[in-house]
């Protein structure tokens, strides 16, 4: 498997974002990450309705 297709910076972000070191993001598969952007937005949603 590759590693993904983004940008150093927007690595940095979501390496941030979702509190996993930098080398795991990258090797992580599309799937997973984007079940992880999912939850992470979802817990934005909640915590901008309260």
């Amino acid at each position: 498997m590759r590693p993904l297709q983004i940008s150093p910076e927007t690595a940095l972000k979501l390496a941030e974002k979702l509190n996993v070191p930098l080398e795991q993001l990258m090797h992580m598969p599309q799937h997973i990450l984007l079940q992880k952007m999912m939850e992470l937005a979802r817990k934005e949603e909640e915590e901008k309705k309260e």
